[in-house]
């Protein structure tokens, strides 16, 4: 945490931690190497960047800074042989048209907020309603179609872009000046580092998480029925016809939402109730603020494992029910069920739920969470 607040510092004084500049290029050694590359302008003339992170063993994370977004994700298999695991476009003009937040920091907030309104302290807010009679993940116009500032650091042991974003007052309806830093990190054991940090000026909401859409055989691969997954929830929060949480919180024991042990995501998708397969929010057994183990999924054709910890109190588990074969991206037609999310985050609409856990920010907190993706083999 210390070195982290160290890093904040520099940031917020216009420097790159470690060398006092924004850098870019081949790591010490050679074992890290950062390389910056045009990604078009945006359509109000804004320049937009391709950042390529990869470390010794090959693997290799893309990130743009419109909206954060992770492009590409090369991991190797148990034969040592590199595949993309994300779903997404090899060019910007994919992502500045419409399409279901590949790989995008998602924000003000994640998830939904259910007829787009919420009360804090005493006064009503309301938001753009972009699902259905609902706000989805910050509105027309939330942080996975903003511009980001990129600064970047890298040593031996990691590579790291330093992203950062200032969301003024009543953007996109919601209260507060918000200054917010998300931090991707690849390390030399494989893993992706996601940081977030953020401060406001007045009283807010604030929930964010990246929304990649994951398929450990490949991005092209097709159905992900035979990937495997284990959450460590002992419950989750059921939804009704608009995916908003009723205000229960239910055991998933004896139903389809168990995952406590590992199974086959296709082994009950059909009899998930009411949305086509699984979009719910599970609540984590961690809900301490500690960084915890969250999921762990296995591709058994490619060996692929990876393992989720998050500081976060849920995880939003989403088989890309909504992907219907008109989105094409990097050459593959990306069809029903062809991903999943796994989305670690505050609850869905818990600024109407008293219950749920806080997602208020005040001016004298600062709002910081971690998820760590870790890729390995069996």
């Amino acid at each position: 945490m210390r070195v982290w607040l160290a890093t904040v510092a520099l940031v917020l004084m216009g420097l790159c931690a470690g060398c006092g500049m924004t850098c870019c290029g081949s790591g010490k050694g050679g074992a890290m190497t950062i390389n910056r590359e045009s990604f078009g302008r945006t359509p109000d003339g804004q320049d937009v960047w391709l950042f390529t992170l990869t470390n010794a063993n090959g693997m290799t994370v893309k990130v743009t800074n419109y909206g954060g977004i992770i492009t590409h994700l090369f991991v190797p298999d148990r034969r040592g042989e590199m595949d993309d695991v994300v779903l997404g476009f090899d060019t910007l003009d994919g992502y500045l048209g419409e399409h279901p937040y590949f790989g995008a920091i998602v924000g003000r907030y994640a998830n939904r907020i259910g007829q787009g309104r919420f009360t804090l302290d005493g006064v009503e807010y309301t938001l753009a309603t972009n699902n259905g009679p609902n706000h989805l993940h910050g509105g027309l116009k939330g942080f996975d179609k903003r511009v980001w500032h990129v600064q970047t650091h890298q040593d031996e042991a990691s590579a790291r872009l330093i992203m950062t974003y200032l969301s003024k007052h009543m953007e996109e309806g919601y209260p507060g000046g918000l200054k917010c830093m998300v931090t991707y990190e690849l390390t030399n054991d494989n893993e992706l580092k996601m940081t977030y940090m953020a401060t406001t000026d007045r009283p807010t909401v604030l929930n964010l998480t990246n929304h990649s859409y994951f398929n450990l055989a490949g991005h092209d691969a097709g159905p992900i029925y035979d990937h495997e997954l284990m959450l460590t929830a002992d419950h989750y929060t059921p939804v009704d016809e608009g995916l908003i949480p009723t205000g229960q919180v239910a055991p998933v024991a004896g139903t389809v939402f168990d995952f406590t042990t590992p199974h086959r995501i296709g082994e009950r998708i059909h009899d998930v109730p009411m949305t086509g397969g699984y979009d719910h929010n599970f609540c984590l057994n961690s809900r301490n603020g500690s960084l915890a183990l969250c999921a762990r999924v296995y591709e058994p054709k490619s060996g692929r494992v990876m393992e989720v910890y998050t500081t976060q109190p849920g995880v939003q588990f989403y088989t890309g029910n909504f992907l219907d074969g008109s989105v094409e991206g990097k050459g593959a037609v990306y069809n029903q069920h062809g991903a999943f999310c796994l989305e670690t985050q505050h609850w869905p609409d818990s600024p109407n739920k008293p219950a749920f856990p806080s997602v208020v920010l005040r001016p004298s907190q600062t709002y910081s969470e971690e998820t760590i993706l870790k890729f390995s083999t069996r």
